[in-house]
């Protein structure tokens, strides 16, 4: 990664290292779990194209907000069941999120993947420039997604 390291966060799953990717990877299971607890995704906002180049978007909708956060980027490493990295742009801008400037300025995501003796463990990371008060946010932000990843794997 280029961009300086911002946080980490990382989980086991009672899930195979197959169930745990395809929830990654597959812009239906995104689209189901991708998103806070106590959130929802925007429905036909989600895509994975997984391949490097490849695009993948989000949208997530607060119940207490009116604007929604979208979220967009390119695949730049698939190494199936082990490693993702994909820039990460940000908008609360509906035509901004439909034209995907990638001019914009973006962050970096990893996410790796690993068995362990029938479970599965991932590691969220995310490199870029952003405040200190906002990484603490951040880093909430991205265990609450892995709790609604944990409840997506167990249902």
């Amino acid at each position: 990664m280029t961009l300086p390291h911002l946080y980490s966060v990382e989980r086991e799953f009672d899930a195979t290292i197959s169930e745990l990717w395809h929830a990654w990877t597959d812009a239906s299971a995104l689209e189901a779990w991708y998103y806070p607890v106590g959130m929802s995704s925007v429905p036909g906002t989600t895509r994975s194209e997984l391949h490097v180049g490849g695009l993948w978007s989000c949208a997530v909708q607060a119940p207490q907000r009116e604007s929604i956060s979208y979220f967009y980027g390119k695949y730049s490493v698939v190494e199936e069941n082990h490693r993702l990295e994909h820039s990460m742009h940000y908008t609360e801008s509906k035509d901004d999120f439909e034209l995907m400037d990638f001019n914009t300025p973006a962050h970096e995501i990893a996410i790796d993947f690993e068995s362990r003796d029938g479970k599965s463990w991932a590691r969220f990371s995310q490199f870029g420039e952003a405040p200190a008060s906002q990484v603490a946010l951040m880093t909430q932000g991205i265990e609450s997604y892995f709790d609604s990843l944990e409840n997506f794997l167990k249902s």
